[in-house]
């Protein structure tokens, strides 16, 4: 089976690719709709922009705590689909009360807050799954080719928005995304191979914190994997200033319409496809720890185009095009060989706490920040808000520099090659 073709022959791959590949166009949809509902629609101030953000991401922090072992040992593929019909059903709640004529912030919160927890646990049983349909050789191929998917849907989902918004209103074209949540499960209900859980099952009582423990003491336990979660750690920071504040900078700070927003972020989407594309020639080049280095410092350097844009309007678009288009292409790079590295070098039977683990100790910064970002920008204002979130960003690629003489990937890892009970 030759590298350019394997995984398209791969019958089970290709019903989790095309499960995804709608699904993340929608999900592009909601993620545009739901700030612009609450700043336009609603017309809500930043630091309830910041309490939206911040509630988008901390229940899926909440519950990453508990699901690693129930990933590991449940079936995964259902997961995947329960978490996909939740979705589906909660966001289509958002069309059905601004019909009924309550549609609230309230409710976009909760909404928010649903909407991320299922797609914390999607995510964390997703990247445990792979490993189980395809070998592990084919890896870097499969993370490639699902983030060149979310590549495509980042170019066509914001535009789309964009455009769907500025036509029939944000509340209406997240209908979009419910039914794409659908597509999703039907395609993932077609896959045909049952893999039996890694983990065995282990009493009620250790599941409260016994799961967790055992996915921190694998991540931190290992040589590599360590520091990427803690560089990750320190960019989640980062992310989440991103999140809080970037819708505000560009509706209101700089009063770009919705369409034109739509078409900025989908130069993202460029972005990343070209990272996916051009990931596996970097590790081949430059090799895989600097590939890592490299990557995260000119992705988070080129985050200071955001507060530069400024000007006449075509200064504007081009400076936050180029953040979109050099921040999004440099970030997928990373973020494939990241994940493939965890995904080869971690035990199978653990993959599911140890994405929890990391989930837990990242994305549980971004709400925080999220908060901190959406107040600062009240008391200072959005842009030098944003120079704060940025300039935090220089500390991540200093923290990757442990693996900068990795050359590949290493060998396939057992339990015994992770150190589960550090000192102290």
């Amino acid at each position: 089976m030759s590298e350019r073709t394997g995984l398209w022959r791969h019958a089970d791959f290709k019903r989790l690719w095309a499960a995804q590949v709608v699904s993340a166009f929608g999900s592009r949809i909601t993620r545009t709709a739901l700030p612009i509902i609450a700043i336009t629609t609603l017309d809500q101030p930043e630091s309830i922009i910041g309490v939206l953000t911040a509630m988008q991401l901390a229940p899926g922090v909440v519950l990453a705590m508990f699901a690693g072992g129930l990933v590991d040992r449940g079936d995964k593929r259902r997961i995947l689909i329960g978490a996909d019909l939740l979705r589906a059903a909660v966001v289509a709640s958002l069309t059905l009360t601004w019909a009924l004529g309550i549609l609230s912030m309230a409710h976009v919160i909760v909404v928010g807050a649903i909407v991320g927890a299922a797609s914390a646990l999607f995510q964390i049983t997703d990247t445990a799954y792979l490993p189980q349909l395809i070998d592990k050789g084919q890896l870097a191929e499969g993370n490639a080719k699902l983030e060149s998917t979310e590549a495509v849907a980042e170019i066509t989902g914001p535009a789309t928005a964009g455009l769907l918004v500025a036509t029939i209103g944000a509340p209406l074209a997240v209908v979009v995304d419910a039914l794409s949540y659908l597509w999703s499960a039907l395609w993932l209900g077609k896959i045909e191979t049952r893999a039996a859980p890694a983990a065995p099952v282990v009493p009620r009582k250790r599941l409260r914190g016994e799961d967790l423990r055992v996915g921190l003491r694998t991540v931190f336990g290992h040589p590599y994997v360590r520091w990427i979660v803690i560089s990750h750690m320190v960019w989640s920071i980062c992310g989440g200033f991103f999140m809080s504040l970037y819708s505000l900078f560009c509706l209101r700070e700089l009063a770009l319409s919705k369409a034109m927003f739509g078409v900025i972020i989908a130069v993202g989407g460029v972005g990343s496809l070209a990272g996916a594309l051009l990931s596996r020639w970097m590790v081949s080049t430059l090799g895989l720890g600097r590939t890592l280095v490299i990557a995260s410092a000119l992705s988070l350097t080129c985050a200071v185009f955001i507060p530069l844009a400024a000007g006449p309007l075509a200064v504007i678009v081009a400076f936050l095009m180029a953040h979109q288009l050099l921040s999004d292409g440099f970030a997928v790079a990373f973020v494939i060989q990241a994940v493939t590295l965890r995904q080869t070098v971690l035990p199978k039977d653990l993959l599911g706490r140890a994405n929890a683990a990391i989930h837990v100790c990242t994305s549980s910064l971004l709400p925080i920040s999220a908060l901190i970002a959406g107040f600062l920008a009240e008391a200072i204002g959005i842009r030098a808000a944003m120079w704060v979130g940025i300039s935090i960003g220089f500390l991540p690629p200093l923290l990757l520099l442990p693996l900068w003489g990795l050359r590949a990937l290493p060998l396939e890892a057992s339990s015994s090659d992770v150190d589960l009970n550090p000192p102290g």
